[in-house]
């Protein structure tokens, strides 16, 4: 049975992206009312949303004082990292057993198209969309929607990280998804798992750059929260078209 979806949805994604993105600022604490006065609704929604995107671990909830801004951290970071590694490299070798040859090249047709470097920040904003896409891509092809879920909550929780990175060293950026499909079509799963290895390990080194340089763009201007606003803004938009 089809039913409506929750009045909350929206106000849940807007609050989300502002969380994901330190619009919410770390260790700030969300005052309910004038969230909803900013959102134009009443507190009901709200408090559904935020109790949903605590639970994703977006916001951190503290007993009779509420919900307050996910800090910005080394250990955070470092621990999505580890966890990055462990779930894509179980999903490499379930790609590299199931997936087609016809789905491989699919898939190299997909990186062969994204392979500029970015030398803007909006470029760098869509460099991290097609990295968000091509292991989002991945995992469809492991034929199993829990890995798929695990992706995506990846990496909506390591986008503020993976964005500072792309920012701050895209004139050297290396792009590693040509070689790690090129060793999936050959079926060799050593090398697909060295490569994905090294690809997750590559954006380590610089953890705690990243923490100084994400305290700059959460207090100096923030780009990624701007890029996911107008980005929730277009596809509001589009939804209410006329047919």
């Amino acid at each position: 049975m089809v039913t409506n979806p929750s009045p909350s949805v929206p106000v849940y994604e807007r609050i989300k992206a502002m969380a994901a993105t330190f619009r919410l600022r770390p260790g700030e604490r969300v005052n309910e009312v004038e969230l909803a006065r900013q959102l134009g609704v009443s507190r009901t929604p709200v408090r559904e949303a935020l109790n949903r995107i605590a639970a994703e671990g977006f916001l951190v909830a503290t007993p009779n004082r509420g919900y307050s801004a996910r800090p910005l951290d080394a250990k955070q970071i470092l621990d999505l990292y580890e966890y990055r590694a462990t779930v894509e490299l179980g999903l490499v070798r379930l790609v590299c057993a199931r997936a087609t040859d016809e789905q491989l090249r699919e898939l190299a047709d997909f990186t062969e198209q994204n392979r500029d470097t970015p030398d803007t920040d909006e470029q760098a904003l869509h460099a991290l969309e097609r990295d968000e896409a091509f292991h989002e891509r991945l995992a469809r092809l492991a034929g199993n929607d829990e890995f798929l879920r695990s992706v995506r909550s990846i990496n909506e929780r390591i986008r503020f990280a993976r964005w500072l990175d792309l920012k701050s060293r895209r004139f050297a950026t290396r792009n590693d998804h040509p070689a790690i499909v090129q060793a999936l079509q050959a079926r060799d799963l050593a090398q697909v798992e060295a490569l994905m290895r090294a690809h997750i390990d590559h954006h380590l080194d610089h953890v705690i750059e990243l923490i100084r340089a994400g305290y700059a763009e959460i207090y100096m201007g923030n780009a990624l929260a701007d890029f996911a606003e107008t980005r929730l803004a277009a596809t509001a938009a589009a939804n209410t078209e006329p047919v």
